[in-house]
């Protein structure tokens, strides 16, 4: 099992709090993807959680009935880790030839993992020569613990199904999100259900990962206290109304305020110690995906406070649809980042 490489015929699997997406691609980033199945299916938050053997065999048996559902015939998975599980880090090293390099990398490993190498999978990708100093040479690692990955893996193989790659959920959702061939730093941004995942790309890798506690979830709980509404009724007034003030006596944007606030001051954060850590470099913009895809004025709301231009990310820009199959995507179409970054994996 690989934590970051993955080769030949395979499918993903992107398993979300409220629901699970399998994709399959046929193509190359060189010539461009064409999707050729795919599968969308809400499941109960309850299942996810579920850590029992009862709870992992009903899990098991959603994810066949999603295969089945999209048609896949290939056994073969790549499988997204969510960010809150995963220790993913940049780091710089001095620039070597490739096999002395990865040699040597392979004996440093545990002075970069939070944990115990025994304890742990672990893995790296020579991202190329350091954008600060060519003397140097940027690595990105990231590792899981064992007892996590260990779990995942035998819930899915009894399946039937075989693993062949596993990686973190913000690397794939910004595989499927970053602009290509961007001069400046692009920083891409997915509100999810419980927390954000952020990634800085810059000259088409990654030289920022990071996980921002508190997602989509923290705003809900805000409405429905300040509004005395129950949660469900509060997620449709966020996702109706936004961040409009002219809706509901703009009270949602009032209660949110705060929050949101917060969250963009994350944001400007991460600006900051990317533009101090690389001389010259800059955000050039921001992508947003997830519920921040969703939330009306939610884009407009994060460029005005970080005064980086924002725009909504969509993660099928490299990948070819028909038109039945954009029409049965449409209105899910935002929560696939991380299926389809994990889905245009390269096998080089």
């Amino acid at each position: 099992m690989n934590l970051l490489h993955g080769v030949g015929d395979f499918f993903s699997l992107d398993i979300g709090t409220n629901s699970m997406r399998i994709v399959q691609l046929s193509g190359s980033s060189q010539h461009g993807w064409t999707l050729q199945k795919f599968s969308y299916v809400p499941i109960d938050q309850k299942l996810t959680q579920d850590s029992s053997d009862l709870g992992k065999k009903r899990l098991g048996e959603a994810i066949l009935g999603a295969v089945e559902q999209a048609g896949i015939k290939t056994k073969n998975v790549a499988v997204g880790l969510p960010a809150g599980k995963t220790f993913t880090s940049i780091v710089e090293t001095e620039t070597l030839p490739e096999k002395e390099l990865r040699k040597t990398f392979k004996y440093e490993m545990d002075k970069y993992v939070p944990m115990s190498l025994s304890d742990a999978k672990a893995d790296y990708v020579i991202l190329g020569p350091s954008p600060n100093d060519p003397a140097k040479t940027e690595v990105l690692i990231s590792s899981v613990a064992k007892d996590y990955a260990e779990s995942v893996m035998e819930m899915i193989e009894k399946t039937g199904l075989n693993i062949i790659a596993m990686e973190p959920e913000p690397l794939a959702m910004a595989r499927a999100l970053a602009i290509q061939g961007a001069i400046d730093g692009t920083m891409i941004v997915d509100l999810g259900e419980n927390s954000a995942d952020l990634v800085v790309y810059f000259k088409n890798q990654p030289r920022l990962v990071r996980s921002i506690p508190g997602g989509f979830n923290v705003f809900v709980k805000a409405v429905a206290n300040g509004l005395n509404v129950r949660e469900d009724q509060a997620r449709q007034f966020i996702l109706k109304f936004g961040l409009d003030e002219s809706q509901v006596e703009g009270q949602v944007f009032k209660i949110l305020n705060t929050h949101l606030d917060n969250f963009a001051s994350e944001l400007a954060k991460s600006v900051r110690f990317f533009q101090t850590k690389y001389i010259g470099g800059k955000i050039g913009g921001i992508v947003l995906s997830g519920y921040a895809n969703t939330i009306p004025l939610f884009s407009e709301f994060i460029e005005a406070k970080t005064n980086v231009s924002t725009m909504k990310g969509n993660p099928w820009q490299f990948v070819r649809m028909t038109k039945e199959q954009q029409r049965v995507l449409m209105d899910v179409a935002n929560e696939f980042a991380v299926a389809i970054g994990l889905s245009e994996r390269s096998n080089d």
